[in-house]
C-alpha cells in the first residue's frame, strides 16, 4: 500500500508525538518518584511504559508497511533468545537496522529491555531519544578519551538489570554506504588487512570494552548478519511512512561469552576475524540469495496493532473534548495555532526520518598508517557509535 509521504506523515506524526509525549511524562514522573528508592523496580515500570511507544514503531514495520523480516538461525538459539542477557553485534547495512533488532527483540518478548550504544545526539531526538535516554541506553561522544569511562560505568550499571536485555553494539562504527566501503578497502590494502566487500573494518575498542565488562554477568553474544535480497528494496525510514514493503533477511548466531580469548588484543582479533567471516557469507548470501540456516517464523504480533488503535482512540477522544472545551476552531487563532502544531510535527517527523539516512553520514577518512585507536581511522558523521 504506497501512498504518497505527505498524507500519511502528519497523522502518524501526531499519534507518535502525543502518545510519545504522555509515555516520556510518565517516564520523568518515575524517574524523579521511583529510580531514587528502587532502580530496579523503576526499570520493571519502565520496561512496560516504553513498549507503549516503541510498538508503534513495530506496527509501521509489521502492519502499516508489511516488512518481512525473516530469520536464519539454529532453534536452541531462537529458544534462548529474550531469555538470557546477550550482547548484540551486527553489521550495519540499512538506515532502520536499528528497528530491525527491535522487531527481533519485540518477537523474543524483551523489547523494552532493548538497549544500544548510540550517537550522543540520539538523545536530544523529541520523543524516541527522550525514551532512550529513561531506559539506559549509552550515549558517546566518538571520543575514546572521553567515552571510555561513559562507556564502562555504563555497562557495570547494567549488572543487576532485572529482566533479561539484549545491548546493541555496531561495531563498523557507522552505517555501511559504498563511499565507506571504498574508503575501508584503501586503507586495508594499504595496511596488508583482509579487503573487505560487503561491511566495514570493525573498530574493535568498544566491543573489547564491552566484553570486559560485561562476560561475568552476560552469558552470550549474538552475532547478526543483515542482509537484503536482490528482489526487494533497501528499507529506509521514509518507504516505511509510506507503506511501501521490503524483505530483510537476518542470519543469528549465538556464541558463548566464555568462548572468548582473554586478553584485549586477543579478544580484539576475535571481533576482527568475526567480519572477515561476515563478509564471506554475505558474498554467499550475493551469489544464493538467502542464508542456509534454518528459516524460523516471525509471526506479525497483534500487540502492537492493539496499543495503535488504543492510542487512536484515546487521543481522539482527548482532541474531541480539548476541541470541544476550548472552541479551539472557532476563531483564526486557534486554527493557527492548529495548523502550527502540525507544522511542527511534520517537521519533527522529517528529523527523523533525515536522521536516520545513511547518506547524510560523512564517509570515513584514509589514514597512511595504523591509527591508535584500535581499528580504522575515526569518522565525524552522525552514526551510531562503536
Amino acid at each position: 500500500m504506497a501512498v504518497p509521504a505527505a498524507v500519511v506523515i502528519v497523522p502518524l506524526g501526531v499519534l507518535f508525538f502525543l502518545s510519545g509525549l504522555v509515555v516520556n511524562l510518565i517516564q520523568a514522573i518515575c524517574f524523579v518518584l521511583v529510580r531514587p528508592f528502587s532502580k530496579s523496580t523503576y526499570r520493571k515500570i519502565n520496561r512496560v511504559v516504553v513498549e507503549l511507544l516503541w510498538l508503534e514503531l513495530i506496527w509501521v514495520v509489521d502492519w502499516w508497511a508489511g516488512v518481512e523480516i525473516k530469520l536464519f538461525t539454529d532453534p536452541e538459539t531462537f529458544r534462548l533468545m529474550g531469555k538470557e542477557h546477550a550482547l548484540v553485534i551486527s553489521n550495519h547495512r540499512s538506515d532502520i537496522d536499528w528497528l530491525v533488532g527491535w522487531v527481533l527483540a519485540q518477537r523474543s518478548g524483551c523489547l523494552g529491555s532493548a538497549l544500544a550504544v548510540m550517537k550522543k545526539s540520539s538523545k536530544v531526538l523529541p520523543v524516541i531519544g527522550w525514551s532512550m535516554w529513561f531506559s539506559d541506553y549509552l550515549f558517546l561522544e566518538r571520543n575514546w578519551a572521553k567515552d571510555e569511562s561513559t562507556l564502562k560505568s555504563g555497562l557495570i550499571r547494567l549488572k543487576d538489570f532485572p529482566r533479561p536485555f539484549w545491548l546493541a553494539l555496531f561495531v563498523e562504527g557507522t552505517r555501511f554506504t559504498q563511499a565507506k566501503l571504498l574508503a575501508a578497502q584503501e586503507y586495508a590494502a594499504s595496511t596488508g588487512l583482509p579487503v573487505p566487500r560487503n561491511v566495514l573494518i570493525p573498530r574493535t575498542k568498544g566491543f573489547v570494552a564491552a566484553v570486559r565488562q560485561m562476560r561475568s554477568f552476560v552469558p552470550a553474544i549474538y552475532e547478526t548478519t543483515v542482509a537484503i535480497p536482490k528482489s526487494s528494496p533497501p528499507p529506509t525510514m521514509l518507504r516505511l511512512f509510506k507503506g511501501q514493503p521490503s524483505v530483510i533477511h537476518v542470519h543469528l548466531k549465538r556464541h558463548s561469552m566464555k568462548d572468548l580469548p582473554e586478553t584485549d588484543e586477543a579478544i580484539s582479533q576475535w571481533c576482527k576475524d568475526l567480519f572477515v567471516a561476515k563478509d564471506k557469507l554475505l558474498d554467499k548470501h550475493i551469489a544464493e540469495d538467502t542464508f542456509h540456516d534454518q528459516e524460523l517464523d516471525l509471526r506479525r504480533p497483534i500487540k502492537s496493532l492493539v496499543v495503535v488503535i488504543s492510542w487512536a482512540c484515546l487521543l481522539v477522544l482527548g482532541i474531541l473534548k480539548f476541541c470541544q472545551w476550548t472552541s479551539l476552531f472557532s476563531s483564526w487563532k486557534g486554527i493557527a495555532f492548529s495548523a502550527f502544531g502540525l507544522g511542527i510535527i511534520t517537521v519533527l517527523m522529517q528529523i527523523l526520518i533525515q536522521f536516520s539516512q545513511s547518506e547524510r553520514s560523512n564517509a570515513a577518512k584514509v589514514a597512511p598508517a595504523k591509527p591508535k585507536n584500535g581499528g580504522v581511522p575515526l569518522e565525524t558523521g552522525p552514526d551510531k557509535k562503536q
